[in-house]
């Protein structure tokens, strides 16, 4: 529900926000807990969102979904345009590398675990049939 609290414009409510961005609101909250929102209140407590909040929760999905973690996103998310685009402000650039770097080896540790995994399987199917 769109409400104008006479706040200088429309506000929506944590429900309608979830609700448009298919986030729940437990976890509209948990970002507000670790700095990536940061909703204003209403007299009554309720946490209200701007129209840019539905933009904003896109960006940081879309910037989970790329493998960054929250306390990256924090850094990220202020260099961020409407269109996701992350714009070279001072010490993105780093923390970006240092991140694919971090996903870069991760990566190669499940390629190894993965080959050493189907040599068991291998080995398990040949002692199998070995066995028959």
């Amino acid at each position: 529900m769109k409400v104008n609290y006479g706040e200088g414009g429309w506000t929506v409510l944590i429900g309608e926000l979830a609700e448009r961005t298919g986030t729940s609101e437990r976890l509209l909250r948990h970002y507000e807990r670790v700095g990536l929102l940061r909703p204003g209140r209403l007299p009554n407590g309720y946490r209200r969102y701007d129209e840019g909040a539905e933009e904003e929760v896109q960006r940081i999905r879309a910037l989970l979904a790329a493998g960054l973690p929250t306390r990256v996103i924090r850094q990220v998310l202020p260099c961020t345009t409407a269109g996701a685009t992350v714009l070279p402000c001072p010490g993105i650039l780093d923390a970006l590398r240092t991140q694919l770097r971090t996903l870069d080896q991760r990566s190669a540790e499940i390629a190894t675990a993965r080959k050493i995994l189907r040599q068991t399987i291998t080995t398990a199917e040949a002692a199998a049939t070995a066995g028959s």
